[in-house]
């Protein structure tokens, strides 16, 4: 354990209670010791601290003990006065100014970490100044008056020898007049021990005079009482002394130069003897003999029973007595005082058992007497003397626990001793490792004064440091506390300090609240301070703070752009937060032998081109394959990994900008940083290489600077950020001259005050023009790098009138205009479209054509050719006519056909190959790329279905069924055309009686019933069909004698675009004479499209295939004969004529087979024959279809359920059949390819009634050649089929 005297505390207490000592000189004694720099009691401080004085000692019991350790604190009379809290206040505020000076110079380099600060001892991490601020602090209670250990013991007068009349200067310096107010009031004991000193200087004369003064004041005042004193023994004031002893005692009002220059070893020496004899020859023995006195007074009066219960009957009438802080007043005089003297003596002369003894009985006098504040300090003094005689730590915290509590409770009256007990209750806890309970205390002790909490809070978070473990976020906290309460005083150098210091805790933490108010108001607080380059880094650090709130936000941005703006210049910060830049957005787009016609085309990914590109450039793997091995020839070894740029064309990289805040904020002249330096391989040429300048400010959203010395120009961008947004800006630089070019970084201003820059170095960027062969892993600059060559031509493009939002089936005619900007001229134009459902190329003539008046049907004499000339396309790729050529300052057009296919969201990719005249040997061809994103919105559903007719072998029922799928836009029904030439369409009935308007609006059906006829087959010869001008293919939906023009769906672009449906869908034009397409065109004439559009109406075509067609049986057949006949049955059987007519409209010879039956149950309601039928005539439970009404006469109409229903129920009523077939009942023929042949047929009716003659079948077989065979017709070859129902009705005759 170690000795309580030496601990801090024990220091602490070895130096303030300790016996006082009055000085009483004359002005003459001060003037000689301020030759030295030094007043008298300055001169003497340094020698009244013994280490080892080593005197005897008896305590009041006789037992003997040596002093070691001994003090003696000396005072002028003038100064033995309880000091003003006023000024005792300004004082300390000087000592913690000082104390910021001095540590705010040692504050340059940044603040030590919490795991450097924990390695350190305590006493490195303690700021020195608190130990001597708690000093002041403890000394603003000096000379109290419940208090003796500051009551002065001795009294030492000096006069000087040059003084007139020493004698009665000693006499009248002990003038009652002169003499501290304590000592005339009562409350100090005047009778104090005098010693007498005579002061010579041996400047003045020699000391002959001074030694008989001497002997007159021996005389006088007693020979031992009595004493010499010479100084000033050096003639010429040279004297220096390495070891200063006068530094902590000298004051900052007196000279600091030749400090002690007069005084020689011989008369420090005469110093240290005179404090020496002073106190082990005088006020040692003084104190030893008053303490027996004083302890033979006690033990009279006080101790022993009888004198206990007299004490207390004596005071029990107190009890009743008020509350006042002071209490009653005691006299040096009074028991009290004197037992307070007397453990006040015993504790300064090491006796703590003594002291102890009699703070214990003078503390029940004080609690009984309520005198509160003298309770508390005997209570404060025990809890002292059991620290120092190291027993009972309980009772000693108990005591000080009490003492403290008591102060607070006399409110302003005790704070300050309060303070003092809260000090040394501090270091009583840190001295037993107790230093989270001294933080405790700490923070009990901050009174109101905002300045003496600054430094208590201080103290406290450093326990809390210290504390095992760390207790790092109190620390913190507490250290934040501190520099709040500093900066409401003005100190603002130890509000800073402090808050450096939380640096170090919340530094790398996730506690972003506290860490932005931490490093904000440091940087405020330099800003303060004139030390803005400092203020701003500080600042910085909070800028980008996203989870602070809107008005915080607002708060450090302004305080930031005003700091910058006094300080007077621009500054320039590496990796500016605001706004904040994503790595691993940032994308390099630049143009080799592939350009682009816009930013969205730069966006595609590579693949997608190069899949397209395929079939387009020539030999394309021979031409990689090329490509690197010439590169790898052209290009130093240093830079193969480097892309290849062209002179004059800009290289575009796209950064994200992301503002954190929920601010605006305003960025401004955004711009690349790049380096150009000359090709290793062009040693020869001239320097070239250039640096970027910061460009001036501009007020334009994006501009241009170049340096007239640059060989790059760089454009630069303005934007602003709302709170939250995410923008992608687009810097550029273009090389003007051939080199290697590399891009450093980008720049930017935020606010027209910060300049930030961004090093691409560090992060990751992504090379948005990607080579075609996968490349070994290189460090991210390598794509920064570029090698620049010369000059190239570079065709740009665009398709005028291109919607971007439209509704499906929208038909236009579009234009596609390119341009060369370069002298040299580009030919051998090639261009592939990635969909051509949607945009397809038309002939040169089609450029000036009127639209949609193009489209018109024309006469015989004005038609000419139908599609798109073939020989222009190969594999998709539309080729250019050889002659021409795209010329500087010239622009070629070419006429395109856009069709909205099918809804949706759709991306079209336009690749337009050329090759350029001998101006390069690295690059022979480059492409142009474009890209267009279209919305096609659902407009006109329209669906088909075809039934044949019963009544008609080359007749068929269309049902066409069209729906307005959009929400507000209004249709107008056109024309329906089929495909080819063959069919014959016609309306059953006009559409005006359907829809009279002839607009669609949306939401609204329309169902039209149409009669399509096959026209190859209504003849056997070749001679006999009509010719195609006679066939009527389209058909008009407009009103009846509408003169509006159809349109011709055999021709460019209808045709081109139907073909590419039928493409689509997977079917090819073989075998397309079994097979139906329909044409359905609408317009529109107001719409909500993209635009683009022209005045006129728009034109919408919608196509379908192969309707169905396919599925019908190839052998059709028709039964012909009268449908009522009149007959007399009593004289004869009825015998009826017929005869059916079987048609092949297949390609091959069809077998067919007639088989009658005779049975009802195989004639009548048969509707399925083995499941392999392929066309049959409808049953009577089937209600879909078309049929014709037989008439039985002229005034009645039967429909076929109800002659079903009536023959069915004449069949169940006889058990005969009431006709039968009287002919053969199996007839077999052969037809040739799309031929006809009748058979006769017969039946016999045995009664009048209405028969159903549908009792027979058709088995057909097609006899396939070998050719047929080897193609893999997929067609049905054989059938079985139920006869249509026939009804005849016999009537009896009259």
């Amino acid at each position: 354990m170690v000795d309580p005297a030496n601990t801090p505390l024990g220091k602490m207490l070895l130096e303030e209670i300790t016996p006082v000592v009055m000085v009483l000189c004359t002005p003459l004694v001060e003037e000689s010791c301020l030759k030295n720099g030094l007043s008298f009691i300055q001169m003497l401080s340094p020698f009244s601290n013994f280490t080892n004085i080593d005197v005897p000692v008896r305590t009041a019991s006789d037992q003997p003990y040596r002093l070691q350790k001994f003090k003696l604190r000396l005072f002028y009379a003038s100064d033995i006065r309880q000091p003003n809290l006023e000024a005792a206040k300004k004082r300390l505020k000087e000592v913690i100014t000082q104390a910021g000076e001095k540590d705010f110079s040692e504050m340059s380099s940044d603040p030590a970490q919490v795991s450097d600060l924990l390695s350190r001892p305590e006493s490195e991490i303690i700021p020195t100044w608190f130990q001597f601020f708690n000093k002041e602090l403890v000394r603003t209670l000096s000379f109290s008056d419940h208090e003796a250990f500051d009551h002065p013991v001795a009294c030492l007068l000096v006069v000087s020898s040059k003084d007139e009349e020493p004698i009665n200067r000693f006499v009248d310096l002990f003038n009652t007049n002169k003499l501290p107010s304590l000592l005339n009031d009562g409350a100090m004991d005047p009778k104090i021990l005098k010693h007498y000193l005579l002061v010579h200087d041996n400047q003045d004369s020699d000391s002959e005079k001074a030694t008989k003064l001497l002997t007159e004041m021996k005389n006088t005042f007693g020979p031992n009482d009595c004493q010499l004193l010479c100084i000033n023994s050096s003639q010429d004031g040279q004297i220096h002394h390495e070891e200063n002893p006068w530094a902590p005692f000298k004051s900052d009002a007196l000279p600091s130069d030749n400090i002690g220059c007069f005084l020689n070893i011989d008369d420090l020496n005469e110093i240290k003897d005179l404090m020496q004899e002073l106190s082990s020859k005088h006020i040692i023995p003084y104190m030893e003999q008053k303490i027996r006195v004083l302890n033979q007074q006690v033990s009279a009066t006080r101790k022993g029973f009888k004198n206990q219960i007299k004490n207390l009957w004596w005071r029990k009438g107190k009890e009743d007595a008020l509350d006042s802080p002071d209490g009653p007043v005691y006299t040096f005089s009074s028991v009290e005082s004197q037992i307070r003297i007397l453990g006040d003596f015993a504790f300064m002369l090491r006796d703590y058992e003594l002291a102890l003894s009699n703070y214990r009985l003078i503390s029940t006098d004080y609690k009984l007497d309520k005198a509160w504040k003298r309770y508390a300090g005997v209570q404060e003094m025990m809890g002292l003397t059991y620290f120092l005689l190291d027993q009972s730590r309980k009772e000693a915290e108990y005591c000080m626990e009490n003492a403290f509590n008591t102060y607070i409770k006399l409110g302003p009256a005790g704070q300050q001793n309060a303070i003092r007990c809260g000090l040394w209750w501090v270091e009583m806890l840190k001295t037993r490792d107790q230093v989270k309970e001294a933080a405790t205390v700490y923070f009990r002790i901050c009174s109101e004064d905002p300045l003496h909490s600054a430094v208590m809070l201080e103290q406290a978070s450093f326990c809390y440091l210290l504390s095992k473990p760390p207790m790092l976020h109190k620390y913190g906290f507490h250290l934040v506390l501190s520099g709040d309460h500093y900066k409401k005083c003005d100190q603002i150098k130890h509000a800073i300090r402090t808050y450096r210091n939380a640096v170090s805790v919340y530094k790398g933490t996730t506690w972003s609240l506290i860490k932005d108010h931490v490093y904000f108001h440091i940087g405020q607080w330099y800003g303060f301070l004139g030390m803005y380059d400092i203020a701003v880094s500080h600042m910085l650090e909070v800028l980008a703070s996203s989870h602070q709130s809107k008005k915080t936000q607002e708060l450090f941005l302004r305080d930031f752009l005003q700091t910058v703006q006094k300080s007077g210049k621009t500054f320039e910060v590496l990796k500016l937060q605001l706004p904040v830049i994503s790595s691993s957005s940032i994308k390099v787009i630049f143009e080799d032998h592939r350009t682009y016609a816009s930013a969205a085309a730069a966006s595609v990914r590579e693949r997608i081109w190069r899949s397209l590109e395929e079939d387009m450039i020539p030999s394309l793997s021979t031409a990689r394959t090329n490509w690197l091995e010439l590169q790898s020839k052209l290009i130093p070894k240093k830079y193969k990994e480097s892309n290849i740029c062209v002179a004059g064309e800009a290289i575009k990289v796209g950064i994200e900008f992301k503002n954190p805040l929920h601010i605006p904020i305003s960025i401004s002249s955004v711009s690349l940083i790049c380096e150009l330096s000359p090709n290793p391989e062009e040693r020869n040429s001239d320097e070239n290489s250039s640096n970027l300048e910061l460009p001036n400010d501009e007020n334009e959203t994006s501009t241009s600077s170049r340096d007239i010395n640059s060989s790059f120009i760089l454009s630069e961008v303005d934007i602003s950020l709302e709170g939250g947004e995410t923008t992608l800006v687009q810097p550029t630089v273009t090389p003007t001259a051939e080199g290697i070019l590399k891009i450093v970084g980008v720049k930017w201003k935020l606010s027209s005050s910060v300049v930030g820059f961004y090093n691409f170095e560090s992060s990751s960027v992504n090379k948005k023009v990607a080579k075609g062969r996968r490349k070994a892993r290189h460090p991210p600059g390598d794509n920064l790098k570029f090698i620049v060559i010369k000059s190239l031509p570079k065709l740009e493009g665009r398709i005028h009138s291109l919607p971007g939002k439209t509704y499906t089936g929208d038909l236009r005619h579009l234009v596609l205009e390119l341009s060369n900007q370069s002298k040299v001229p580009v030919k051998n134009l090639k261009m592939k479209i990635s969909n051509p459902r949607f945009l397809y190329a038309g002939n040169q003539r089609e450029l000036n054509v009127e639209f949609p008046a193009c489209l018109e049907k024309k006469t015989n004499a004005e038609q000419g050719g139908g599609h798109t000339n073939n020989n222009e396309m190969l594999q998709n790729v539309f080729v250019f006519p050889e002659d021409i050529s795209v010329k500087e300052e010239t622009s070629l057009s070419w006429p395109l056909w856009f069709h909205a296919a099918i809804p949706g969201n759709i991306s079209l990719y336009i690749t337009i190959y050329y090759e350029m005249e001998d101006v390069s040997n690295i690059m022979k061809y480059r492409t142009l790329r474009m890209h267009y994103n279209l919305q096609v919105l659902p407009s006109l559903d329209v669906s088909f279905e075809l039934s044949p007719c019963p009544s008609r072998l080359q007749d068929f029922l269309l049902r066409m069924d069209v729906v307005n799928k959009t929400s507000s836009e209004c249709f107008q029904v056109h024309q329906l055309s089929s495909v080819g030439r063959q069919w014959e369409i016609s309306l059953l009935q006009p559409v005006n009686s359907i829809l009279p308007s002839q607009s669609l609006f949306a939401g609204q059906a329309l169902s039209c019933f149409f009669m399509l006829k096959d026209r190859r087959k209504s003849s056997t010869s070749e001679d006999s069909i009509p010719s195609p001008s006679l066939i009527q293919s389209d058909v008009t939906l407009g009103p009846q004698g509408n003169n509006e023009a159809l349109f011709d769906v055999s021709c460019s672009p209808l045709a081109d675009f139907h073909s590419c449906e039928r493409m689509q869908q997977g079917m090819s034009d073989q075998g397309v004479e079994n097979k139906t397409d329909f044409i359905f065109i609408s317009q529109l004439v107001k719409g909500n499209t993209d635009s683009g559009g022209p005045s006129t109406p728009l034109l919408f075509s919608h196509h379908a295939c192969r309707c169905s067609l396919s599925s019908m049986s190839p052998v059709s057949w028709l039964v012909d004969g009268p449908q009522t006949i009149e007959h007399d049955f009593t004289a004869s059987l009825c015998e009826v004529k017929l005869r059916m007519t079987i048609s092949n409209s297949s390609d091959s010879v069809a077998s067919v087979r007639v088989n009658t039956f005779d049975s009802p149950s195989n004639g009548i309601q048969s509707s399925d024959v083995a499941g392999t039928q392929t066309q049959t005539g409808v049953s009577s439970e089937n209600q879909s279809g078309w049929f014709d009404i037989p008439v039985v006469n002229d005034m009645k109409v039967i429909t076929s359920d109800a002659l079903a229903t009536r023959l069915a129920k004449s069949l169940s009523m006889e058990s005969v059949s009431q006709f039968i077939w009287s002919g053969s009942s199996s007839t077999r023929v052969e037809l040739q390819p799309r031929s006809t042949a009748e058979i006769p047929l017969q039946i016999c009716v045995f009664a009048p009634g209405i028969y159903n003659l549908s009792n027979y079948t058709l088995n057909w077989n097609l006899i396939s050649t070998k050719d047929e065979e080897n193609q893999g017709e997929a067609d049905k070859s054989c059938g079985v089929c139920q006869g249509y129902p026939y009804y005849l009705t016999v009537l009896q005759s009259t």
